[in-house]
């Protein structure tokens, strides 16, 4: 699969990170350096410490992640639950959880699939 494919399997925007970093080998990289990141499962053990400074600050970078590589589908529900976790209460953050991990998993399959 090439690097475009797994941009729109996961619906994420390859044209726009396309445009600002200009190579696809860099791209390629840095998604997969995307798996290696820790704050999908910091957000996970945050809200299931019921810890609100752990959650925010793990979804807040994921957040910055997804928007630095344009995995909008995945950027969109982690900024919503980075809004609701600014006040470091992990009260009725399921749902939120719910859709960032499937659009996770859905982003993580993708770049599994990419080529080397």
């Amino acid at each position: 699969m090439t690097v475009k494919e797994c941009y729109e399997q996961m619906g994420a925007d390859y044209e726009d990170v396309l445009g600002r970093l200009r190579n696809e080998a860099l791209i390629r990289k840095f998604a997969k350096k995307f798996l290696e990141d820790g704050s999908f499962q910091m957000l996970k053990d945050g809200l299931a410490k019921k810890d609100g400074e752990m959650a925010f600050r793990a979804a807040h970078t994921l957040k910055g992640v997804c928007q630095n590589l344009g995995f909008d589908n995945l950027y969109e529900p982690s900024f919503d639950i980075t809004e609701k976790l600014r006040g470091r209460d992990t009260e009725g953050c399921e749902e939120l959880f719910a859709k960032v991990e499937k659009q996770y998993n859905k982003t993580a399959e993708a770049i599994r699939m990419l080529e080397d």
